[in-house]
């Protein structure tokens, strides 16, 4: 059985918002709260741009990304409409108020993906013209 890492609280994490998860190596987790307090993890990574989606708006079960308005299922992370692409999702659960993420996910999966091209997660400047 595998054990679970306890990350934060619910209430850490705000309400039509989200909080970033380092990880020692590849792209943070970004943890999403919804309005009904429903929370889901993906990469902090748009699959169209490569945008930072722990800075988009939360609405529903999906997240619209900063960079160019993507709209991304919390639930699977792909994109939603016509848009193509999925950012990979993180085993999340709540117990006792507390939310938990899967370790070896956390150690393993999605670590070859660059970081997100603004915001925090951002290790190099702009190409130029995207800045």
């Amino acid at each position: 059985m595998n054990e679970w890492t306890v990350i934060c609280r619910v209430e850490d994490i705000p309400v039509l918002g989200a909080r970033r998860v380092a990880r020692p190596r590849g792209v943070d987790v970004a943890i999403f709260r919804n309005g009904q307090d429903q929370v889901f993890a993906l990469l902090d990574r748009c699959p169209h741009k490569g945008g930072p989606l722990s800075q988009g708006i939360v609405f529903g079960t999906r997240v619209a990304c900063p960079l160019h308005n993507w709209t991304i299922g919390l639930a699977d992370g792909c994109a939603q409409g016509a848009d193509e692409g999925c950012t990979p999702k993180f085993a999340c659960k709540v117990e006792a108020g507390q939310v938990l993420l899967d370790p070896v996910e956390l150690a393993t999966l999605a670590l070859d993906l660059a970081p997100p091209v603004a915001g925090p997660n951002r290790l190099s400047p702009l190409p130029p013209g995207e800045g």
